[in-house]
C-alpha cells in the first residue's frame, strides 16, 4: 500500500539553507520537500532513495522517531520497504530498584542492535534514570508517560486532574524522548464495547488498565482523548512521534480480534490522521496474544484502518500455555507478523507473566526478536538483506570457523557451543567428524581421497 496523501516535490537546498528553513518535524520537513540529515542517514543505512524515503515521510508509511533533544541518537526509520526494528522493553519497578543492573541490560541492547529501547520506569523519581538513557543511547528512546504519572505528580491515581497527564507527556518531550505510547483510542465508547464484549482475560494493557481505572472512578472522558489536540502540540515542539496505544489489545487467544480490539483500532485510524494534520509523526500499536492464523488478517486490517501508518507489535504471542518460553511464542508470531506488513517487533523474554526480566533473560528475548525480524525482511526481500546469510553460507561451505563465527547473531553463544566439545580436526564439528558433508564434498571437489577408518 503506498502513500495515500499528496506529497509535494523535492527541492534542492544550498548548503545551510535547510537549517533555515521552518519546520519542526520529520514529518513537516518531508511534506515541504526538505530532506534532512536524518532521511540522509536512514536512507543510506536502508539502500532506499532520498526522494523515495522522503515521500514515504511525508505520507505517514515511514517515521523516523527523532527528538531534537536526543543528542547521542543514531537516527532509524520504521516502516514500508524498511528493515524490520526491534524494541527492547526495561526499567526501574517498585520490587527491583537497581538502576546499575537497568543499564547494564542497556548496553546489552546497544551491543546486540537492538534499534529502540523503551523505558518502562514506573517506581519513584525516574527521570534520573532516563535522562541518563537518553545521554548515553544511540538507539531510540521510548516511554510510556502513565506509567510515571503517579510518581511525577506525587499524586495517587484517583486524585490526578485530567491535564496533569499532559505535564508528564511534556516532560517526557523535553528530556529527549523520540516516541510515548499514548493511549488515546480507549474513549468512553470503546469501554462500553469492552464490558459489553466480556473479555476472558479482560485489560491487560498497564497504561490502558489505569486509564479505565481513573474514567471508571472519575466518569471522565479520556484525558488523551479529550485533549488529543494539546497533547499532539507538545509532541509537535519537540518531534516526538507519537505510537499509538492499543490498551484493547488481547492478553489471550481468547480474546483476540475481538470487538473491543477492533473499535479501539477504528478510533486509532481517526487519531492518525488528526495527528498527520499536525505533523506528528505516529505508530500504531498492536496485539498482543493471537493464533498464527489470524495474524496476517490483523495486518491487513490495521493498515488499512490507519491509513499505512507503521505498525508496532508485542509479539504476537500464538499461545498462552508456553511461560518461561514465551520469547519463542513471540518470535513465531513476530515473524509471521512482520512478514505480512508489521514494521516494529516489541521483543518478549522468557520471563514475560512471571518476573521482571534479568540479564540473560534479556538477552534471550533480543536474540529471538532479531531472528524473527530478519527472517522476515528476507521473506519481504528487503534489499542486501539476505547479504550476510550468503556469506555465512559460504563461510559453511569453506567450514572457516571464525569466520562463521564473526556472522552469527550471537557470536559469544556460538563459539562456546562449538568450544565445548572440541572436533579432533577444526575442519568439522563434534557431530560429525570426519563424516562432515562439507568436508567430504570439499575434498572430493578438490580431487583429494576421503579415508574414514584409519588403517593400523
Amino acid at each position: 500500500m503506498g502513500c495515500t496523501l499528496q506529497c509535494v516535490p523535492y527541492y534542492f537546498f544550498g548548503e545551510g539553507e535547510i537549517e533555515k528553513m521552518n519546520y519542526k518535524t520529520q514529518m513537516e520537513a518531508a511534506k515541504k520537500g526538505i530532506i534532512t540529515k536524518e532521511m540522509k542517514a536512514v536512507a543510506k543505512k536502508e539502500y532506499v532513495p532520498e526522494e523515495k524515503l522522503r515521500e514515504l515521510i511525508a505520507c505517514g508509511s515511514v517515521v523516523i522517531p527523532a527528538n531534537i533533544n536526543h543528542k547521542s541518537l543514531n537516527p532509524e526509520g520504521i516502516g514500508e520497504g524498511l528493515r524490520t526494528k526491534i524494541n527492547v522493553n526495561l526499567g526501574i519497578s517498585g520490587d527491583s530498584v537497581d538502576y546499575e543492573r537497568e543499564m547494564e541490560k542497556v548496553r546489552l541492547s546497544i551491543k546486540f542492535g537492538a534499534e529502540a529501547i523503551m523505558d518502562l520506569s514506573n517506581y519513584g523519581k525516574t527521570n534520573t534514570f532516563r535522562k541518563q538513557l537518553i545521554d548515553y543511547s544511540p538507539a531510540m528512546i521510548g516511554t510510556v508517560p502513565m506509567y510515571d504519572a503517579i510518581g511525577y505528580l506525587e499524586k495517587d491515581l484517583m486524585n490526578i486532574e485530567a491535564k496533569d497527564f499532559l505535564k508528564v507527556v511534556e516532560a517526557h518531550a523535553k528530556e529527549g524522548v523520540d516516541f510515548v505510547t499514548i493511549h488515546a483510542g480507549m474513549n468512553k465508547r470503546t469501554t462500553e464495547c469492552f464490558k459489553r464484549t466480556k473479555r476472558l482475560t479482560n485489560i491487560v494493557s498497564r497504561g490502558g488498565s489505569l486509564l479505565f481505572a481513573w474514567m471508571e472512578t472519575t466518569g471522565n472522558e479520556n484525558p488523551f482523548y479529550e485533549y488529543y489536540d494539546e497533547v499532539l502540540d507538545i509532541l509537535y515542539e519537540y518531534d516526538v512521534t507519537i505510537s499509538l496505544g492499543d490498551a484493547m489489545r488481547p492478553g489471550s487467544i481468547h480474546d483476540s480480534t475481538d470487538a473491543g480490539q477492533i473499535s479501539e483500532l477504528i478510533e486509532l485510524g481517526n487519531l492518525t490522521k488528526r495527528a498527520w494534520e499536525k505533523n506528528v509523526q505516529v505508530m500504531i500499536e498492536g496485539p498482543g496474544h493471537m493464533a498464527m492464523n489470524e495474524i496476517a488478517a490483523n495486518i491487513t486490517l490495521q493498515k488499512r484502518l490507519c491509513h499505512n501508518a507503521p505498525f508496532y507489535v508485542l509479539g504476537p504471542l500464538v499461545t498462552d500455555i508456553a511461560p518461561g518460553y514465551d520469547h519463542i511464542t513471540s518470535a513465531i508470531g513476530g515473524a509471521i507478523a512482520a512478514a505480512n506488513g508489521a514494521d516494529f517487533l516489541c521483543y518478549v523474554t522468557p520471563a514475560e507473566h512471571l518476573r521482571l526480566p534479568d540479564i540473560n533473560d534479556v538477552k534471550e528475548g533480543i536474540v529471538a526478536s532479531k531472528i524473527a525480524a530478519h527472517a522476515a525482511d528476507i521473506a519481504k526481500g528487503i534489499p542486501h538483506v539476505r547479504d550476510i546469510d550468503n556469506k555465512m553460507s559460504d563461510a559453511r561451505r569453506r567450514i572457516d570457523w571464525e569466520e562463521m563465527f564473526s556472522y552469527a547473531i550471537d557470536e559469544e553463544k556460538a563459539r562456546a557451543y562449538f568450544e565445548s566439545t572440541p572436533p579432533a580436526d577444526r575442519h568439522s564439528c563434534s557431530m560429525c567428524g570426519k563424516m562432515c558433508a562439507m568436508r567430504t564434498t570439499n575434498m572430493i571437489l578438490e580431487g583429494k581421497k576421503v579415508e574414514f577408518c584409519t588403517s593400523k
